[in-house]
């Protein structure tokens, strides 16, 4: 029997109502094709042919304690009945802002919004707008949503350092990126010579704290420390988009592991287990244009009630004993990655997997690091998707890309049972490689 027929019948339904059957591009990657789901609770999704997987894309990072969870849905559920979008404030809003102040302390002044596209062009904004200056640097490999003034093609071998950018998609004018500089990760021979070329003229610089949407990559000691240098000695905005590293792999995100702070922060995914929230916030003086209505920040979904009641539980729960829940998830990440070398090295397949244990990478190379995200987008690039086919049919979902979430719902059964997986999956994969 074919293994996805009624996601296929459903796909083909999709087609002629929805572009491409999907209602977001990143979703087109899916092999063999898109799949359509009835129902998820905990760790495991069960699709439209009654197939359950273990699931590792966790809605491409916001799950974080796991689907469905109770905590989180009975108080959505409870704030059902006070309504929806009041066109106004409710207590929600403060009180969800006030225990991200207090987890987050460089967030002294904040705002929600529904997506994380819409709060990086919030924080690029209030950068310009503080600064009086255009200039924005942005790092290969980035990603800080697909808005057409922050989105842009890969580095090429031939580009200088900075490139200006170039627009990544079509549809996309060339001016609206016209102001944008996109610099190598990892290189402090580049951030020099872009100090040295945009000097006066910096608004500021955009970054993934830990560079997880190419590779998981994080930041050569001193790296961050010379760019919050940088944008000290220019009095330019450093933005820490911490959309999937915040409340993912520290109560407190990436930026109270690493110990640089930002002048402002970009936070959503994992803040509402699944519910569609953002927030960009930071320094008090920075947000006084926002709050005197200079600087526009607008959404008639902002701070939806079900929305905050939401991220409020999420946040009860992460925080439960000085977030003790991080520790539970970050061993078991930790687990999957040791078992996933060890049965690679049974096969004689070279794997790499790098990252903290919330989120990591996985590639198919001899490498036994990657720095850079040239190197993360040309490895392995086949066999892995080979890898990951193998692994949907035998139920367990990955992202194409190589990206792996855990949530505090996945066990050590879940981890076994996926290793047991893999060693096959392994198996095929190394049957396809040439002698």
């Amino acid at each position: 029997m074919e293994p996805f027929k009624r996601s296929r019948v459903y796909l083909e339904r999709a087609r002629d109502v929805l572009a491409g059957g999907v209602s977001s591009s990143i979703r087109l990657a899916e092999k063999p094709h898109p799949l359509f789901f009835a129902r998820a609770r905990g760790a495991v999704m069960e699709d439209l042919d009654g197939r359950e997987y273990i699931d590792y894309v966790c809605g491409y990072g916001p799950v974080i304690l796991g689907h469905a969870d109770p905590r989180v849905t009975d108080a959505v559920a409870r704030s059902l009945s006070l309504g929806q979008t009041f066109g106004g404030q409710h207590p929600l809003e403060v009180e969800v802002a006030e225990r991200i102040r207090h987890l987050v302390p460089s967030m002294e002044r904040m705002r929600f919004s529904s997506s994380g596209s819409e709060a990086v062009q919030a924080a690029l904004r209030i950068a310009r707008a503080s600064t009086g200056r255009w200039v924005v640097v942005r790092f290969d490999g980035h990603y800080h949503g697909w808005l057409d003034g922050v989105y842009c093609a890969d580095l090429g071998s031939e580009d200088p350092a900075p490139a200006r950018a170039r627009p990544g998609s079509r549809g996309q004018s060339s001016t609206s990126v016209g102001d944008l500089m996109v610099l190598p990760w990892n290189d402090q021979t580049a951030l020099a010579a872009a100090e040295e070329r945009l000097r006066g003229i910096l608004a500021g610089v955009i970054l993934e704290p830990v560079l997880c949407n190419t590779g998981v990559i994080p930041p050569r000691p001193g790296y961050l420390e010379a760019i919050r240098g940088w944008c000290n000695r220019e009095d330019a905005v450093l933005i820490f988009d911490e959309v999937i590293t915040g409340f993912r792999v520290a109560l407190g995100g990436a930026q109270t592991l690493l110990g640089v702070r930002p002048d402002l922060s970009v936070f959503g995914k994992a803040l509402a287990n699944g519910f569609p929230v953002s927030v960009v916030g930071g320094r008090r003086n920075l947000m006084e244009g926002v709050a005197a209505g200079e600087v526009l920040h607008a959404g008639t979904f902002n701070g939806q009630v079900a929305v905050m009641a939401a991220a409020q539980a999420t946040l009860d729960v992460l925080a439960e004993e000085n977030g003790a829940l991080y520790r539970t998830i970050t061993v078991t990440g930790r687990a999957l990655m040791d078992g996933l070398r060890a049965l690679a090295a049974e096969t004689e397949i070279p794997v790499l997997l790098q990252g903290p244990g919330p989120v990591f990478h996985m590639w198919f190379t001899p490498l036994r690091a990657i720095e850079d995200a040239a190197t993360a987008r040309g490895t392995g690039v086949g066999q892995y998707a080979r890898f990951v086919e193998c692994m949907m049919r035998r139920g367990v979902r990955l992202i194409p890309g190589g990206r792996w979430y855990i949530s505090a719902a996945h066990t050590s059964a879940h981890v076994s049972q996926t290793l047991a997986v893999a060693r096959e999956a392994f198996r095929e994969v190394a049957a396809t490689v040439p002698s």
